[in-house]
């Protein structure tokens, strides 16, 4: 079982990073994908998910009308389109995949840093 983020990287207030978070060793499609983040000193947060079939989507209300949750069954991956990032943006970026309560599995998280 593999799940690996990747797409962070430091950008500037105002702009946009794609993370991807690709998944191998189960089951994609029945799995729902959430990202979620820690900034330093704070709790883990839930950014995003999307269920399983791609149909429902929730956002923190943070993060609504700016990210994009979204999902490609087909090459076992998740994404998380962000613009209009911010300052508050800054964080580790995780990918979480959910098959049930007892069964899930955590990325190893990606950095993102919105920084002039």
């Amino acid at each position: 079982v593999q799940v690996a983020e990747s797409g962070g990287g430091l950008v500037q207030p105002g702009g946009s990073l794609r993370l991807s978070c690709a998944a191998s060793g189960f089951t994609f499609s029945s799995y729902a994908v959430s990202w979620y983040r820690q900034a330093p000193g704070k709790e883990r947060e839930l950014v995003a998910a999307i269920a399983s079939g791609g149909g429902n989507t929730y956002y923190a209300d943070s993060v609504k009308g700016r990210f994009t949750i979204s999902r490609d069954n087909a090459k076992n991956t998740g994404y998380l389109q962000m613009d209009a990032l911010k300052p508050e943006d800054t964080a580790v970026y995780y990918c979480k995949l959910t098959y049930t309560r007892d069964r899930f599995y955590w990325g190893q998280g990606t950095q993102v840093t919105v920084s002039s």
